[in-house]
């Protein structure tokens, strides 16, 4: 495992990416991505197979849509994947990275109402390597922040702060050089503690059965979805994201992940069904179904000695209300056809 040329292969390919205009996308994705590449993007798109389709339904129409588009990365790191829950390695090598798309929509994209404004749009994206190929993606954009920004909100308003959301407090996302691997391995242990150790202990008798303060500074970050925000404290996160949460999914575990992956103090993990629970009661505007749902997501952690400071969070909304019953893509275009257009 090299995940030094690794995370250099990913960011030739942004590049690449970044610097072509919307005619150029399809060729820049033959030439970075696996013949049978796999992309698992953000509902509508979901599932997309090959280099061309990936260009066809996502980069090439969002490029026409905000010519201008911008790359922030506020994160990239990479390594080999330990997500299964019984402790094994699954063998498989990563790279993910998080930050801002920005730009002017000057078009539509997905319907979405070209606004002439300049947006921020949230990405996470991890990618799989196999043999020098990128042959694996899953990638989520922020959708709902994406509506709220161009003032058609589709779901109440946020529990927690909306704002645009920084990188890691030290500017030390972008991991250029080797890490130490005993910072690496501390990092990827207090991940599994908490992901199959904590989040899965809950009992529904109280937040406390999770011991979240064994994983958590007391003045963590944590920067949640459209729908959710921003927690600064874990105190707030417990309050304004974990009680209506798990009041709402109280059986939710987490399962075998699609990659976890930690580099130095930064711990990433990516899941498209890394959830599983039962729909048991109201959440936002869906009320209880008694569905289950799988919940697609990403993360990213920062930690500080025992404890995680920081965590950005995906979470895929328009699937997980779909699965709930509601189409936030239907909520979106009516808002805007009985003229509840955007804010200006």
């Amino acid at each position: 495992m090299d995940t030094q040329a690794n995370k250099e292969q990913i960011l030739a390919f942004w590049s690449a990416l970044d610097a072509a205009k919307s005619d150029d996308i399809a060729s820049v994705c033959r030439a970075h991505l696996a013949p049978d590449f796999i992309w698992r993007g953000p509902a509508p798109l979901s599932l997309k197979t090959g280099p061309k389709a990936v260009a066809d339904s996502f980069w090439h129409p969002l490029k026409q849509a905000i010519p201008d588009l911008k790359r922030e990365i506020h994160m990239i790191f990479g390594g080999q994947s330990s997500g299964r829950v019984d402790g094994g390695p699954d063998g498989e090598n990563w790279v993910c990275g998080t930050g801002y798309l920005t730009g002017q929509a000057r078009g539509e994209f997905l319907d979405i109402p070209a606004t002439q404004r300049r947006l921020q749009l949230r990405w996470g994206a991890f990618y799989k390597l196999r043999q020098g190929q990128i042959v694996e993606s899953q990638m989520l954009i922020d959708f709902v922040d994406w509506f709220e920004q161009i003032g058609l909100p589709v779901l109440p308003k946020s529990r927690g702060t909306s704002h645009v959301y920084p990188p890691p407090t030290a500017f030390d996302g972008v991991i250029a050089h080797p890490q130490d691997p005993v910072q690496t391995a501390e990092t990827l242990q207090l991940g599994r503690q908490l992901l199959y150790g904590g989040l899965n202990r809950y009992d529904a008798t109280g937040l406390s059965s999770m011991g979240m303060a064994g994983f958590f500074h007391p003045n963590i970050k944590w920067y949640g979805p459209g729908g959710i925000g921003a927690c600064f404290s874990l105190a707030e996160f417990e309050t304004l994201h974990q009680q209506p949460w798990l009041a709402a999914f109280p059986d939710r575990k987490v399962q075998d992940l699609d990659a976890l992956i930690a580099e130095g103090r930064l711990l990433g993990a990516a899941g498209v069904a890394g959830v599983r629970a039962t729909h048991s009661g109201a959440y936002l505007t869906a009320p209880a179904s008694g569905k289950p749902v799988q919940i697609s997501g990403l993360d990213f952690w920062l930690r500080h000695k025992d404890k995680f400071t920081e965590n950005w969070v995906f979470v895929d909304m328009i699937d997980l209300f779909a699965q709930m019953g509601q189409d936030l893509f239907t909520r979106l275009h009516s808002r805007t056809q009985t003229g509840l257009g955007p804010a200006q």
